[in-house]
């Protein structure tokens, strides 16, 4: 068996062999040689420390999970991991794209109301969901997974506990956390 220092010198195909049969050696290995690298591609996809964060250990994540199914074509893991990345990134924007196009759908219109009242309405829901969206953003990762899940993206507890290898009860907890931090987060900025 090899050890860590000569795990250095193995090219990423016989590392991800050894990981797929569940090597965390080789596993460490591979996260310490392309780690910053896939965060500062994260990093230059997002703008965000804490997202390319985020991104970075949902990558290697991936990777854990998928460690038997995938087969590199090329000796380096490198460009799987960055499309992995690169993936997770894309489907982050298009469920904030989402998102903001379903909140202007969400506001009742009234026929007689103003034009200007409605469009004054629109912006301040428009800032306001900035402002929790923000605020979400900077909740611990557990707390802000399960808000994404369940509350942003519509997913029962249920299935958001399985997603997340936690029990049911966790995922209800955590969203009583967040729910409480939101209130405190959100509730000055807009009483400005």
């Amino acid at each position: 068996m090899e050890t860590l220092t000569d795990l250095e010198s193995v090219p990423d195909g016989r590392l991800w062999e050894a990981v797929a049969a569940d090597d965390h050696g080789a596993f460490t290995a591979l996260f310490e040689r392309h780690a910053q690298s896939v965060w500062n591609y994260a990093y230059r996809l997002t703008g965000s420390w804490s997202a390319a964060e985020d991104v970075l250990s949902t990558t290697f994540l991936t990777a854990w999970r998928r460690r038997a199914d995938v087969v590199l074509i090329r000796e380096s893991a490198l460009p799987w991991l960055y499309t992995v990345a690169a993936n997770l990134v894309r489907n982050d924007h298009r469920r904030r794209n989402r998102f903001l196009r379903l909140v202007p759908k969400l506001v009742s219109t009234d026929e007689s109301r103003d034009h200007a009242e409605e469009l004054a309405e629109q912006d301040h829901t428009q800032q306001r969901l900035k402002k929790v969206l923000a605020a979400v953003d900077e909740l611990p990762t557990a707390e802000r997974q399960a808000v994404q899940l369940c509350l942003v993206g519509r997913m029962s507890t249920a299935d958001a506990a399985e997603l997340l290898g936690i029990t049911e009860v966790s995922v209800r907890s955590r969203l009583s956390r967040a729910r409480t931090r939101l209130r405190g987060m959100t509730e000055e900025s807009f009483d400005e």
